[in-house]
């Protein structure tokens, strides 16, 4: 995500294009042509504290609560101290028909086992 400063991102020009003028640019993204040569697998990061492994290495949209999901079966989800929780809001995103759903699992297996993902350019028989 780029942040210019809107009192000075754009200047006119003679011929009435507006174009980004010397304003500095900040970015969670290294400038181009950098090489990174220290990339950590995900299977190899520490997640004991997933909070603060999340707070360096992802770009905050919105808040979260303080607490950290491990496992869910059905409506029921457990957090890192092995509390349970009824999961109310399951359906905001994809998981309406609960975590660990068994015939899910199955079914997007026997995908997987076929077509991971295909362009709309192209036809697939599931279609």
């Amino acid at each position: 995500a780029l942040a210019v400063s809107p009192a000075t991102a754009f200047s006119s020009t003679s011929n009435n294009h507006n174009v980004v003028s010397s304003t500095q640019l900040y970015s969670t993204i290294p400038k181009p042509g950098t090489v990174t040569t220290s990339l950590t697998p995900p299977s190899k990061l520490d997640s004991s504290n997933t909070p603060d492994l999340f707070e360096s290495r992802v770009y905050k949209t919105y808040g979260r609560y303080p607490i950290t999901f491990t496992s869910g079966h059905g409506c029921v989800l457990t957090d890192d101290t092995g509390k349970d929780y009824l999961d109310f809001v399951a359906g905001i995103a994809t998981c309406a028909l609960g975590h660990s759903n068994e015939a899910l699992t199955s079914a997007i297996t026997n995908q997987m086992k076929q077509l991971h993902h295909v362009s709309n350019l192209y036809y697939t028989p599931g279609q």
